[in-house]
């Protein structure tokens, strides 16, 4: 570039300077430079170029300049802050540091927005470079001399150093009319004057310069166009004229929509298009309602708002905080005539439009539906931005449904109702052209407005932001509807009429003109200047109605222009609307109103929007529907609903599978729960008929096979994700619209009919029913979907026809997920299509992994439940026109993904539900029971239950809350803890919270008396407040909330109290979430929902719920508490038998170790410290369990709330197990202090013996010495034997003293059968000799001494005796094995052996109560066993007499005196000797002592830990265990064994099982006996009992030295250590050495096992609670009677009965407990209380025994003497494979696998 191109640009030689006031205008001809005050590297250029060095100082002026330049100012930069007016933009983030002399630095808001604007802008013109081949076009530098030209510097000319041109250009901020450009500053310039001049244009104009300062880097080029690409070349200029090369940058602006959904933050939304699922998912933003500070926030803003359907959506706006205090006047008044003021304000129809245009057609069809529930226009033409194409929005108003009710109709209380859509109404349309002084939608307004309720339906300039000019909206033609109420004293038009308002002017639009002048039945023009536009009123081809409304005080009104407008449009006068002088805005707006009252009574051109579409193709404006998704939905959904002409006949035909045979399903489901009809049948029997039935069922569904269009249906489901949403989306519109049409006619026939009610009723009942079928949705061709799904399901798992229906609930939990509701309830049948609903569940199980939360509404039909649900989360449920909800829909919300960590869940799902007390059901007999059933089943479902009522009723309240009241009772008592929350509707006043107070405690009042009466029905008293069942405050957990419209529908808006009052409700329940997200309450996975939802269901089908409910979840919770308890249990016992160990050592050791220590510390002293220490180590571990115990409950994971109620109960058996503890461990130390204070003396006795004999041996080693004659061995024993002969003559011997061990046995079994009585008293006195007892078998004899005995005993005698003799036999073995393993102790007799005898005689025979027992069996029996006891315990007292008498015990170590003897004679060491005799007489005993003590707990431990462990972590894992070993032995006698005398089964299992585990050649063993050999050096003392006897032998006459002892010691301990483990290395008898152990490891994990040994009172199946002191006992799966010896008393055949199937059941049953006396099984509980029988009449119940029974049913009644019993044939095909499933199914063994 020359000089001359600088000069070019100047053409009056004057240059404003970049900082002239901001109020003066831009001349684009002269270039207008602007500055910076600070300059700028670029960091990526920094490596490549050296930086210059700079100065904020102006450089100084040259003395030659050119013209230009000498006429313009000097341009200065403020050091101190940046100049604000001037617009320059700061760079130095995005193009590097300042230079070294740079003091100063200016920032910006948006330096990060502007950087990342500036890259995409880079980037879009690099690639559009690319595709042009055009190197200009890029962002980056462009040099005038091609880059491939080596120029070596040193050849540079002087002159050319001087101008060297501008670094790198780039640019940022690109916005619709302005970019910022940034560049390098030129090098090699240091203190050379020059100017930067910037030169840019368009295609198509002149270009424009810019003249800049040298001092910055950054210009701001403004009054540019939208979407144009700009082309900027940068020169220095030096003084004289000479310019470098251009630096050039070609940019695009961006497009005034781009910039605006820019700005809205919504620029990605452009081609990703906004969902419906996005905006409804739940945000942190729901929780507040903060002011919105940035515009980004705008959008959200008002979508959160619509979707409440909050009148107020359109008002939302940026919040501005001026700091007006230290404001000066000037600068206030300057910043409200600032355009700068509306910079962060958006026109509400831009706003509108931009979303529009981000969002996808569900988000624009939703929004559409809550702006008409609004009142609010809605888009009928939408403009693209700020192109002049435009598009016909009528998908998005398909879903726009009207009632409303014309003056014409005959009818006064009939209404019209139709799709907005399809509705022919006449169409007014108001436009404008050029200016009008009246604003045009603010009339409409007012129009369309009664005076009492008025309404913006059209957003006007005196709105919240309708002043700002708008951007992208002109063009935009929206559309109202007026609908008439049928009152002609509200109505402002009798006729319904649509109203069309053309934003913008019409000149502009001429598109949009056109086809309103086409669609149009008239057209209402605002003009004031009727000048030469007027033209464009062209009216030759349109048949609408031209009128003209003017303001007659405009100044740019013209009479002479307006008359010859109307003359050339030959208009009449009532065609001019003219506001004059003295005309108000309401009679104006009278008179707009009347000539549009004419225009309805004239023969007016109606059109329906869907018409308008063939209009808009023909002036080629786009529709939304053409999309090609839509289409191809609509294709598919038309082949499908197009052959629909009757609904039942084609409901019945296309989708039989959901009529009357599975209404016959559902019911024979529920009498196979509750076999109400079974009478006098058998039971099983009558089950195995209910099942053939439902087989044939299924197989008549299945004959019916798939239907043509349902095969279309599941076809289009198939497709692709968006298809199949428009296809749902199609299908719901057109079945609602046919449903629609058929329902209008159908109501005016039953209005026709009861006119004649009592001539008629048989056509009414007719007419009724087809209006129930009339309803056709989507929602039936999805359970169509699942009612083939479950009938395929009982076809073979290979078979085609099962394969092909697999993928069917893959497709249903796909729609779950993208926001479609799906069906829980089936409300026609009122049942669950359980298989259906759990796979589609465990789909989405798998798809997702989510947790949720969920929440319910209920309440009376036609309440606003949906209404509710809808307006708080943004919802449409699937509900048929022209019905209520039926059954209950569950529907998926989504959780933003940065505020699901607080919330604690991924998604809520919401379930809306049919209406209570609905007068359609209120006919049927069950329907009490159907609401209680359903409320019972949402209630257990959710975290949150909304009670929704309307206060119009009371008494439908009081039946509502009497049901709500059972469904809460019911759920506490199986462990859920649902919130309830009252939502009291229609409560208009403002003070409604307060003033109900008095109400509220009434409320209060109620639920408490309904309370009572629920907890008295379901049979649970305890519960007396409504606060016992749940957490209720009155103040929190009741709302109030006005009425839904704001006036009069059809035109009321909804009320805005209404929306905002639901916002503060839905507020309030998110806030319970994050509450509750780490509380006793978590979120569900799928898979959890599922399981409630199988428990809950199954449950509610059996008429006692409470004692019917049954769920995996609680069981698994059930089971983990009581494994960690047994845990807990085994810790605390096997630390205090390890105390007890040493406390015994210690009394054994006490001569010893006493004297050493403390001489005056006596027995009684030891006994009073072990007790305390013994009360201190049990508080302690019952202290740590009950710690545990909490901690547990405390927990987040496993479900534990769901246990809540049984922590009671482990409390107790934790104290119960520390006071059973307690006193068995203070009785053994009692009896080990007893038998030490007996010894005392006898040690005392012996060690005297020990002192004379020693002497006399030294003395006759000293006579043999000194008589000097050689003495042979022979003669020194024989000198030996005289002298010990001597000596114990000498010696007085006295033994232990004999007791009399009968007499004391005798004496404490009458203290313990004193209490019972005369008869017992008089047999226990006749017994003379209690050693004779018991010698005899026990024989149980029958006395019937009433009436009511002799004839029990004559029917049920011989089975009553046969257990009763059962049970008896068990307590003489387990008395007679207690009583052997004293014997073998070898100790003395303790009366605390009998107190423990007793006790285990009570504690059987407590838990065997059931039986008919009498006080003179048990005395009987107590004797017998007291008797054996007598004899066995009087001859271990005489043994161990015998084994203690000193004679005797001197006696057995004579060898060793007279062997020490010739050693001492003969002066041999004794060191080796002596060492070996203290290791092997006195060592070796106490550590095969020690070892054998220790084994017994690690035994239990290795049982524990094991292999087996889970077998013995709870008694449910041991029954099945047990169960499924019998059924692999497949051997009747071991059944009959566990039937028959189930605890010694129990015992030989357990003790086999040990046999088992410690024969292998594992080392298990032996590793514990080595283990144990090894410990126990470290502390002799305290750990081993070394034998009195033994060590005074060793160390009498020891004359060994201590050092040589010792040497001799460690050597002989080894060898007695290797002795040791060599034994126990070749193992020997497993079971021998367990039968010796004195710690019973096979005992404890009995105790473990068996629990509280109760067992059923019909089937005798064992009780599997845990703990000790559990309320209810319960098993997990019964038995068929006849196992258990019941059998006809007529026939003798066995009983096929199981009680899990009876007590469901009409039968009735008797026993012992009922004194022969018929009861209900029903009401077994009233018997036998604390028995908790669980229900479960599915055929498949009890399969396990059902097997047992039927392959051993001859055995079974030889065994019995009975006759075999009647087996169904069902039970016949059991498999074994089949009966396994069942005992794990039972058991949920397959569940714990899987985990």
């Amino acid at each position: 570039m020359n000089p001359s191109c600088f000069q070019e640009t100047v053409k009056d030689g004057t240059q404003k300077s970049g900082v002239e006031s901001g109020n003066q205008q831009r001349d684009t001809t002269p270039a207008e430079h602007v500055t910076c005050d600070k300059p700028s590297t670029d960091r990526e250029n920094q490596r490549e170029t050296t930086p210059s060095r700079s100065s904020l100082d102006p450089a100084p002026a040259p003395e030659t300049t050119s013209p230009s330049l000498a006429q313009s100012e000097p341009v200065t930069a403020c050091p101190d802050k940046p100049d604000t007016k001037s617009g320059l933009v700061d760079s130095d983030d995005v193009e590097g540091t300042l230079s070294k002399n740079s003091k100063d630095t200016v920032s910006t808001s948006q330096e990060d927005e502007e950087e990342e604007e500036f890259e995409d802008a880079s980037e879009h013109l690099e690639d559009e470079a690319k595709e042009t081949k055009d190197p200009e076009a890029s962002v980056t530098l462009s040099k005038g001399i091609s880059k491939g030209e080596d120029t070596p510097e040193e050849t540079v000319p002087e002159e050319h150093r001087e101008t060297s041109d501008p670094g790198r250009v780039k640019a940022r901020d690109v916005r619709s009319r302005s970019v910022t450009l940034c560049w390098e500053r030129p090098v090699s310039m240091e203190g050379v004057s020059y100017m930067i001049h910037i030169m840019y244009s368009c295609g198509g104009e002149e270009p424009r310069s810019e003249i800049i300062s040298p001092e910055t880097t950054t210009a701001v080029l403004s009054d540019l166009r939208p979407g144009m690409e700009y082309t900027f070349n940068i020169t220095t200029v030096l003084p004289n004229n000479s310019c470098s090369r251009a630096s050039t940058a070609r940019v695009r602006t961006k497009t005034i929509l781009d910039e605006l959904v820019c700005e809205l933050g919504l620029e990605q939304h452009l081609k990703n298009k906004l969902t419906l699922s996005t905006v409804l998912e739940v945000d942190g933003e729901t929780l507040t309602d903060e002011s919105i500070q940035s515009l980004k926030s705008l959008p959200w803003c008002f979508l959160r708002r619509l979707m409440m359907v909050n009148v107020t959506a359109r008002s939302v706006r940026c919040a501005t905080k001026p700091d007006r205090e230290s404001q000066s006047m000037d600068s206030f008044l300057d910043m409200l005539k600032s355009p700068q003021g509306n910079s962060n304000k958006v026109n509400p129809l831009d706003l509108l439009t931009a979303v529009f245009l981000c969002s996808d057609g569900f988000l624009q069809q939703e929004m559409v539906l809550k702006m008409s529930m609004c009142q609010f226009s809605v888009p009928l033409l939408l403009p693209k931005g700020d192109a002049q194409q435009c598009t016909l929005v009528l998908w998005a108003m398909r879903d726009i449904v009207k009632r409303f009710r014309p003056h014409y109709l005959t009818d006064p209380r009939g209404f019209v109702e139709g799709s907005i859509v399809l509705t022919d109404l006449p169409l007014v349309s108001f436009v404008r052209l050029g200016s009008s002084s009246l604003s045009k939608s603010q009339i409409l307004n007012q129009v369309l407005s009664n005076p009492q309720q008025y309404h913006d339906t059209f957003v006007h300039k005196n709105m919240v932001c309708g002043d700002t000019p708008r951007r992208i909206s002109n063009g935009l033609v929206e559309i109202s509807w007026y609908l008439p109420c049928g009152n002609r004293n509200i109505d402002i038009f009798s006729e319904p009429v649509a109203i069309a308002n053309l934003r913008g002017d019409l000149s502009d639009f001429q598109t949009q003109y056109s086809f309103l002048c086409h669609t149009s039945a008239a057209v209402f023009v605002f003009c004031d200047d009727f000048g030469t536009e007027c033209n464009l009123l062209d009216f030759q081809h349109s048949q609408a109605h031209l009128f003209l409304v003017s303001n007659l005080q405009s100044r740019s009104f013209n009479k002479d222009d307006f008359r010859r407008r109307v003359s050339e449009f030959q208009l009449q006068h009532s065609n001019i609307i003219m506001k004059g002088p003295q005309m108000n805005d309401s009679a104006f707006v009278n008179k707009l109103r009347l000539a549009i009252t004419d225009l309805l009574k004239g023969n007016l051109s109606k059109m329906s929007v869907e018409q308008m579409s063939v209009v808009a193709q023909a002036f080629r404006i786009p529709v939304d529907e053409d999309y090609v998704s839509c289409q191809r939905g609509k294709q598919m959904a038309d082949a499908i609903t197009a052959r629909i002409s009757e609904i039942p006949e084609y409901k019945e035909k296309v989708l039989p599978l959901q009529g009357t045979t599975w209404k016959q399903l559902a019911k024979l489901e529920k009498e196979e729960y509750r076999l109400k009809n079974a009478g006098e049948k058998n039971i099983e029997m009558y089950k195995s008929k209910l099942s053939e039935q439902k087989q044939k069922l299924r197989e008549q569904q299945r004959a019916h096979g798939i239907s043509e269009p349902m095969s279309c249906f599941i076809s289009a489901m198939s497709g692709s994700t968006e298809e199949r949403a428009y296809f749902l989306k199609w299908m719901r519109i057109n079945l609602d619209n046919l449903s629609r049409k058929k329902l209008s006619t159908l109501r005016e026939k039953y209005k026709e009919e009861c006119q004649n009610y009592s001539e008629n009723k048989p056509h009414i009942a007719e007419l009724d029913q087809q209006i129930s079928s009339c309803s056709l949705g989507a929602e039936h061709f999805l359970r169509e979907m699942g009612q083939l799904y479950e009938s395929a399901c009982l076809l073979p798992e290979g078979h085609t026809s099962r394969k092909q229906m697999q993928h069917l609930p893959r497709l249903c939990a796909e729609l779950l997920l993208e926001g479609f509701p799906l069906e829980l309830v089936d409300g026609d049948a009122s049942t669950i299509p359980l298989q259906w609903v759990t796979q589609v569940l465990k789909e989405l199980h798998h798809l997702t992994q989510y947790k949720i939360r969920v929440v319910t509404v209920l309440g009376v039909q036609s309440t606003g439940k949906s209404t509710l649900l809808n307006t708080m989360f943004g919802v449409q449920f699937a509900v048929s026109s022209g019905r209520c909800t039926r059954g209950a829909f569950m529907l998926l919300i989504r959780v933003k993904e940065d505020f699901k960590r607080e919330l604690g869940c991924d998604c809520i799902m919401v379930i809306d539900t049919e209406g209570l007390k609905s007068p359609e059901l209120a006919q049927l007999d069950d329907s009490y029971e159907h609401d209680n059933e359903l409320a019972t089943l949402v209630v257990g479902l959710s975290d949150i239950t909304v009670i929704n009522i309307a206060m119009e009723n009371y008494t439908e309240m009081k039946d509502i809350l009497q049901i709500v009241v059972h469904a809460f009772l019911r759920m506490k008592e199986v462990g859920r803890k649902p919130c309830c929350q009252f939502v009291h509707q229609n409560m208009p006043d403002i003070s409604a919270h307060d003033t109900n107070l008095r109400d509220r405690n009434l409320l209060l009042g109620h639920l408490n008396e309904m309370t009572q009466a629920a907890a008295k029905m379901e049979k649970r008293g305890n519960n007396r407040k409504f606060t016992d069942i749940m957490a209720y405050d009155p103040e929190k957990n009741n709302w109030y909330i006005p009425g839904l419209w704001h006036g009069t529908p059809p035109m009321a808006p909804v009320n805005a109290g209404y929306s905002e009052s639901v916002n503060l409700f839905k507020r309030s329940v998110i806030e319970m979430f994050k509450e509750h997200k780490s509380g006793k309450n978590p979120p569900h996975t799928f898979s959890e929902f599922i399981e409630w939802t199988r428990s809950l269901w199954e449950a509610v089908k059996y008429e006692n719920f409470i004692f019917s409910f049954r769920n995996s979840l609680v069981a698994d919770a059930y089971a983990k508490l009581c494994t960690e308890f047994n845990k807990w249990e085994w810790a605390f016992r096997k630390n205090v038998y390890s105390w007890l160990m040493q406390a015994e050592t210690k009394v054994s050791n006490f001569s010893t170790v006493a004297a050493q220590t403390q001489p005056s510390f006596n027995v009684a002293d030891l006994l009073s410290r072990l007790k305390s220490e013994a009360t201190l180590e049990l508080a302690k571990g019952e202290k740590l369990i009950l710690d545990n115990l909490t901690e547990y409950y405390e927990r987040q994971e496993g479900h534990v709330h769901l246990v809540e109620r049984y922590k009671e109960e482990f409390v107790n058996t934790a104290k119960s197990v520390r006071r059973e503890t307690e006193n068995s461990i203070k009785n053994k130390i009692e009896a080990a202090v007893e038998i030490k204070k007996g010894m005392f003396r006898l040690e005392s006795i012996k060690k005297n013996h020990t002192a004379t004999m020693e002497q006399k041996v030294l003395k006759l080693i000293e006579r043999c010495r000194e008589s000097k004659i050689p003495l042979s061995d022979q003669q020194l024993e024989d000198e030996f034997g005289k002298m010990w002969d001597e000596t114990l003559k000498e010696l007085y011997f006295s033994g232990l003293d004999r007791r009399d061990i009968v007499q004391d046995i005798y004496l404490q079994l009458r203290a313990n059968l004193g209490r019972e009585g005369g008869l017992v008293h008089e047999m226990v006195s006749g017994v003379v000799n209690l050693v004779e007892c018991g010698k005899e078998p026990f024989k149980v004899q029958s006395k019937a001494n009433t009436f009511y005995k002799k004839v029990w005993s004559k029917l049920f005698g011989d089975e009553q005796k046969v257990k009763t003799q059962e049970m008896a036999d068990h307590i003489i073995e387990q008395c007679r094995q207690f009583v052997d393993e004293k014997v073998r102790a070898r100790s003395d007799y303790h009366n605390t052996y009998m107190i423990d005898l007793l006790h285990i005689v009570d504690e059987i025979l407590e838990r065997h109560r059931n039986l008919e027992t009498s006080t003179h069996f048990e005395a009987s029996l107590k004797i017998h066993i007291c008797g054996h006891a007598a004899r066995e315990f009087h001859q271990m007292h005489l043994d161990f007499i015998r084994a203690n008498d000193p004679r005797q015990c001197l006696e057995q170590f004579k060898g060793q005196y007279c062997a020490d003897f010739k050693d001492l004679f003969y002066e041999r060491d004794q060191c080796q000797k002596k060492a070996k005799e203290f290791t092997f007489h006195c060592l070796a005993p106490a550590v095969r002592e020690y070892v054998t003590k220790s084994l017994g707990p690690d035994l239990v431990d290795e049982m524990l830990t094991g292999k087996k462990a889970i077998d013995f972590s709870t008694r449910s894992f041991f029954q099945f265990s047990i169960l499924k070993q019998l059924l692999t032995d497949d051997n009747f006698e071991n059944f009959m064994r566990y039937v028959g005398q189930y605890e010694a089964f129990v015992q030989d299992w357990i003790f086999k099982q040990m046999v088992q585990q410690f024969s292998k050649e594992d080392g298990g063993l032996r590793n514990m006996e080595n283990k144990h050999l090894k410990d126990i050096c470290s502390n002799l003392c305290k750990e081993l009992v070394i034998p009195k006897d033994a060590l005074e032998a060793v160390f009498t006459l020891n004359t060994a030295k201590p050092e040589e002892f010792s040497q001799c010691l460690m050597l002989f301990v080894d060898e007695m250590e290797e002795s040791f483990a060599a034994k126990f290395h070749t193992g020997g008898d497993v079971r021998a050495k367990l039968d010796m152990l004195p710690f019973k490891p096979q005992k404890e994990l009995f105790n473990r096992v068996i629990g509280c040994g109760r067992q059923c009172p019909f089937c005798s199946a064992p009780c599997e609670a845990g703990g000790q002191s559990h309320t209810e006992h319960f098993t997990s799966i019964h038995r068929p009677e006849g196992i258990g010896r019941v059998m006809h008393l007529s026939s003798r055949k066995l009983l096929t009965a199981v009680c899990s199937s009876s007590v469901a059941s009409e039968y009735r049953f008797r026993s012992s407990e009922t004194e022969g006396k018929f009861y209900p099984y029903k009401d077994y509980q009233s018997i036998y209380r604390d028995w908790l029988i669980q229900p479960d009449t599915s055929i498949q119940a009890s399969d396990y025994w059902k097997y047992v029974f039927a392959r051993f049913n001859e055995e079974f009644s030889k065994e019995y003497e009975a006759e075999p019993a009647d087996l169904p044939s069902v039970w016949k095909s059991i498999t074994q494979k089949q009966a396994m499933e069942s005992l794990e199914e039972s058991f949920k063994m397959k569940k714990q696998e899987e985990e």
